[in-house]
């Protein structure tokens, strides 16, 4: 059962209360700890530019100090989700009272932007990229052919007489070591001043990617479970409250069951939350 569900019982409208309280304590910790500062970066242009960005730690901080201050609740520590340019950063907590299980999500979502380094050795490395692919565009066209035909033969001495893409591609996928075989002849066939000229632009890629800087964004607002998934910017704090019978939790059950001193149990770890999100 969410706290913060409406409902004309008593017990869920003070848990609701107290909720309220977190939610709003908590939104203000997470706009605090995503607080951004003015970095310059660079783009792929060479062009210099200021854009704001927060510093992810500050959100680990803020959840090492929360797991601290719950230290009698059950929790796997700090957990990291990452897809594509979309990162989370979350930590749940959970502890049982008498039949009951209370357990809390929060989370912060937020963007990586990606752009260079505001140094020189950037424009060096792009001017330099730029002059071996222009050496090499010529000559990758030219040993593409090659490269075909190379492999059609070596198909062939195999005892492959007909092959189309499709044939081809099941080839490779099916023997990695064919694969593999017609690589390396291909390469072999390579003249050393082109070897050398892709092994260069390997390393200059390297080094450019070595000169990338992450920046982060995010919006000060609380969001909801579909938001999360979706990967929406912004900030999650979730409380349930569970029933266990026959040893498993159940998210739907009768509040007017829940005895008194049960409930005051619960109240006390919603305290407990709430004194630490309000220091």
């Amino acid at each position: 059962m969410r706290i913060g569900t409406k409902s004309q019982n008593e017990f869920l409208i003070n848990l609701n209360k107290k909720n309220d309280v977190i939610q709003n304590n908590f939104l203000n910790k997470i706009i605090d700890t995503t607080k951004v500062v003015d970095v310059k970066v660079m783009l792929g242009d060479s062009t210099v530019k200021t854009i704001s960005t927060f510093d992810p730690i500050n959100i680990e901080n803020f959840f090492n100090k929360f797991i601290e201050s719950l230290n009698d609740w059950e929790s796997q520590g700090i957990s990291y989700s990452y897809n594509d340019d979309v990162r989370r950063i979350f930590l749940k907590f959970e502890i049982k009272e008498d039949n009951l299980v209370l357990s809390m999500h929060i989370s912060v979502q937020f963007h990586v932007l990606l752009y260079y380094k505001p140094e020189q050795d950037v424009i060096e490395l792009q001017k330099e990229l730029a002059e071996v692919i222009d050496k090499t565009q010529n000559s990758d066209l030219k040993y593409s052919d090659d490269g075909n035909k190379i492999i059609l033969k070596k198909l062939q001495e195999l005892g492959y007489d007909k092959i189309n893409k499709q044939n081809l591609f099941e080839l490779f996928y099916n023997d990695p070591k064919l694969s593999e075989m017609l690589s390396e002849k291909i390469e072999t066939s390579l003249e050393d001043e082109i070897i050398e000229l892709n092994s260069r632009k390997k390393i200059i890629l390297n080094k450019l990617d070595d000169l990338l800087l992450e920046t982060f964004q995010t919006t000060g607002i609380l969001i909801d479970e579909q938001k999360l998934i979706n990967g929406e910017e912004g900030c999650l704090c979730n409380i349930d409250l569970e029933y266990i019978e026959n040893g498993a939790k159940q998210g739907l059950f009768d509040l007017d069951t829940v005895d008194a001193k049960s409930q005051e149990k619960i109240g006390y770890r919603l305290n407990q939350i709430f004194k630490f999100l309000e220091n």
